[in-house]
């Protein structure tokens, strides 16, 4: 094919802000059309990037000249609007969390085995220069030993950048499923899945409402993480950080210590035990504000997956098991106790 033709089912925040430009300043793109249930906003969008405008979803799929959709749904319709997607033959990009139990990750993966599709994940974290940059250093030894590690997670809320506000999907249980936690917190397991290369094992974790009104959804959690080789490190995911976001990771090695997006210059700096220490300025993380956006590579990544026909950088083999971390979490927090993941 000379170009992916793409349909964008959803069109709040993240496909706004994210998706949709993402697409249409890539080259090997043809946004053909566009699906939300209001109809004012899908009309709009359809404009904007002269697509289709659908109000049903199956109707988009039902276009056999789309290629491929990005999923940017309420948390709940991930797996069933992947699931679907997949069966009529698109490949999918779909939001994270991927699913809100590990029985619709598998139903996903399988899907995609079964139609021989593309599944990827958006763990967007894994493209950022300052985490692989990290991985790198940790890969080669350079850092010698890990020992711990600290990340977080936190903003003031989703109603700050939200298409709805404080009406938005995100504070209804049985629409999100899960609130900062799954929102931020699951970023940050994967990202230190992929970052130290190992897999995470035991969890115990304090997920808890306490500073937005009028929700059940969670807006704090607090995480013990400890993964196969015996690293252990603390993992925050907040919407409560009510003047700034902090989205910083810190790894306390025997040779050195890397703060990543800890400084407002320097995405990272490398603190080594004999005293150097090297600065580097690797560019602005990516957020969701308006203007936050340039490109994340998550789309790109996924585009060229598709049309080379190679392994997408995080599939939903690797979305499943970042899943499965918070889900551990949640049962910890439940439970009281330490659980295996």
């Amino acid at each position: 094919m000379d170009k992916l033709k793409i349909g964008v089912i959803g069109c709040g925040s993240i496909a706004k802000f994210r998706h949709l430009p993402e697409y249409s300043t890539n080259e090997n793109v043809e946004i053909v059309a566009v699906c939300d249930i209001v109809e004012d906003r899908v009309n709009e969008t359809a404009e904007r990037y002269n697509a289709k405008a659908y109000i049903n979803f199956e109707d988009l799929l039902a276009d056999e000249t789309i290629d491929a959709v990005s999923v940017c749904l309420p948390n709940y319709l991930h797996a069933p609007v992947s699931i679907v997607a997949l069966n009529a033959g698109k490949h999918v990009l779909c939001e994270k969390p991927m699913a809100t139990s590990y029985e619709e990750g598998k139903q996903m993966i399988e899907a995609a085995s079964n139609k021989n599709k593309k599944l990827m994940i958006g763990h967007n974290q894994r493209f950022v220069s300052s985490h692989e940059k990290a991985m790198a250093l940790i890969a080669s030894g350079e850092l010698g030993r890990i020992y711990s590690f600290r990340t977080a997670f936190g903003h003031p809320g989703p109603e700050r950048w939200s298409i709805d506000g404080r009406d938005s999907c995100f504070f209804y249980k049985e629409e999100a499923f899960i609130g900062a936690m799954g929102d931020l917190g699951v970023h940050k397991t994967d990202l230190m899945r992929y970052i130290l290369g190992e897999e995470i094992v035991e969890v115990a974790g304090f997920v808890e409402t306490n500073a937005k009104k009028d929700t059940d959804i969670d807006d704090n959690a607090v995480c013990i993480l400890k993964t196969e080789s015996g690293i252990i490190g603390t993992l925050a995911a907040s919407w409560a950080y009510t003047a700034d976001t902090d989205n910083s990771t810190i790894i306390y090695g025997e040779k050195a210590i890397p703060r990543l997006e800890d400084d407002p210059k320097y995405s990272l700096i490398v603190q080594y035990t004999k005293g150097e220490v090297l600065k580097y300025e690797l560019g602005a993380i990516q957020t969701n504000e308006e203007g936050g956006q340039h490109t994340s590579h998550v789309i790109d990544h996924f585009v060229s997956a598709v049309l080379n026909d190679t392994e997408v950088p995080v599939s939903g083999e690797e979305g499943l098991k970042s899943l499965e971390v918070v889900l551990a979490v949640l049962r910890s927090s439940e439970s009281k106790k330490i659980v295996r993941v």
